[in-house]
């Protein structure tokens, strides 16, 4: 496990420490920061991607809680190897919600308990509408079985000592809206600590997120409500908490393409790939994960250097300059990064 130090000001301070040292790192607790701010900043759960650099990263450009990638607990609990991939943390890595894919209670109890040490809180996922997931009876199918995820929670919250430590669910909607309302109810009920909810239902792709719904389940339940769906820029997120009155505003595609986006910059700034190089390298991550968070970062500065650029010439030099010349195009300068 690599422990790093405060990452919110520079690339000097994301200095590496050796495992075991102690560091005097304090952070809010995840209802303390409902309480207190105007609406929470959130890194979504992204399979594949919101692992820990990457959470780290954002955590330095206005992040206030991040979570895990999708963890299947089955997997987590069964293979040793499969904890070790899917969850990593640091001591400076919090506050941290690690998010579980779970069918029945006895394995999502068991996967808590694990990370209880690590986390400040766990998540069920009833959202993820793909159809692996929804045929082992992960993710939105459980809109459809409220009485399981009931008992999720209640188990999970008795066999968990710690006040501070958090349950929450993230959900999609139904096309009656009324029947996520009565499901976020009944969920509040027992015992449910706040919950996410992206703004369509779990056949929706592209179609606009529903705004209204997020604000009428804001409306109706008494706990922290998290919105989700289509949050580009700190200006939309302003305006998707203005519509909602949501109590955070969690982002995953944007934040993808822009991690600062919640520090208020439009596109990635040079600092911020300098920053995702850094922790990339200082962490041990896979050529393949840094390579598409870069692409991400790049895409839209690189779209348009490719427009203006002839086809031959870029074939040429593909493989051998390609990154000075991404250096040039992004940064306006050659250089080594």
């Amino acid at each position: 496990m690599v422990d790093i130090l405060d990452a919110s000001n520079s690339v000097s301070r994301l200095s590496l420490l050796g495992d075991g040292e102690e560091q005097d790192f304090k952070w809010k607790k995840p209802l303390e920061l409902f309480a207190e701010r105007k609406f929470v900043r959130i890194c979504a759960p992204m399979v594949r991607y919101s692992k820990l650099p990457f959470r780290l990263l954002t955590r330095k450009y206005g992040v206030d809680l991040a979570y895990t990638p999708m963890i299947v607990s089955n997997s987590f609990l069964c293979s040793l190897k499969a904890r070790d991939s899917d969850f990593t943390t640091c001591n400076v890595d919090r506050p941290l919600i690690v998010q579980f894919a779970a069918s029945n209670t006895e394995d999502f109890v068991r996967a808590s308990q694990i990370v209880v040490p690590y986390a400040d809180g766990v998540d069920l996922n009833c959202g993820c509408p793909q159809r692996w997931a929804q045929a082992e009876g992960y993710g939105a199918c459980l809109l459809r079985k409220p009485e399981i995820v009931q008992d999720m929670i209640r188990q999970t919250k008795g066999a968990i000592s710690s006040q501070d430590f958090t349950i929450s669910i993230k959900i999609r909607i139904h096309h009656n809206i009324r029947e996520t309302v009565e499901f976020c109810r009944k969920m509040e009920h027992a015992g449910l600590s706040w919950l996410a909810v992206h703004g369509r239902t779990p056949e929706q792709r592209g179609e606009p997120v529903n705004n209204e719904a997020i604000q009428l389940i804001k409306s109706s339940v008494n706990i922290p409500v998290i919105a989700n769906g289509d949050v580009k820029s700190l200006e939309g997120a302003k305006k998707i908490h203005t519509e909602t009155k949501a109590n955070g505003i969690m982002a995953a595609r944007g934040i993808l393409s822009n991690p600062s986006m919640f520090a208020g910059y439009q596109s990635t700034p040079e600092e911020c790939v300098k920053d995702w190089i850094y922790l990339a390298l200082s962490t041990g991550t896979s050529f393949q994960c840094f390579h598409h968070h870069l692409t991400f970062m790049l895409q839209k500065a690189m779209s348009q250097y490719l427009l203006n650029l002839n086809i031959n010439f870029y074939q040429q030099r593909f493989g051998t300059k390609i990154q000075k010349d991404i250096s040039y195009v992004v940064f306006g300068k050659r250089s080594d990064m």
